[in-house]
């Protein structure tokens, strides 16, 4: 499969990476071109959380070659949770090649203004973004991961973090990823 993996690294806000990608099906090795992403802060105000608004917040994406990307995707995940393998706040696939995903993206299936999305269940169980939700007196990472597609998803809306992944297979040309902090 073609998934990126990275290590965790200590210094939130913007990462930029390159990753060699292996293809089981072919055997072939190819470079993923990256993805820069950014968010401005490096712990996220209260309005992007459950003590707020609860709101995605802006993410910018630098490098979309359009040549190779179609479409994107996004996973925001948290692994300091609790159970191991991290908690899903927000999948999002099909979403057009922009250079800004802009924040208050709208909790619905599919999404057409400000930008066009599907989005998929969270770990909360519910549809789009929810916001970090640390339990009090501790303080956790949540990982923005930007994945640009050679193609648009034939996945429907509502699908988990697991089909995104698997519907991503061997689709994935570019990434990019990004982290920030929250604390209670």
């Amino acid at each position: 499969m073609a998934r990126p993996w990275a290590s965790v690294r200590d210094d939130p806000g913007q990462y930029f990476i390159t990753h060699t990608v292996y293809h089981p099906s072919t055997g072939d090795q190819t470079i993923m071109e990256e993805l820069k992403v950014k968010i401005s802060v490096k712990i996220l105000p209260s309005d992007y959380t459950c003590d707020g608004q609860d709101i995605s917040p802006e993410i910018d994406v630098g490098g979309v070659n359009t040549k190779i990307s179609r479409s994107l995707a996004i996973i925001v995940n948290d692994p300091d949770a609790s159970g191991g393998g991290g908690f899903v706040h927000w999948i999002a696939w099909n979403m057009e090649l922009v250079r800004m995903i802009p924040e208050k993206i709208p909790r619905t299936p599919v999404v057409t203004f400000p930008l066009k999305a599907i989005q998929g269940k969270n770990s909360f169980g519910k549809i789009g973004y929810n916001g970090p939700c640390p339990p009090r007196g501790q303080t956790h990472r949540y990982f923005f991961q930007v994945y640009g597609l050679d193609t648009e998803l034939s996945l429907g809306a509502g699908a988990t973090k697991d089909q995104l992944v698997k519907a991503m297979e061997e689709h994935v040309v570019q990434y990019g990823e990004t982290y920030v902090t929250y604390g209670r």
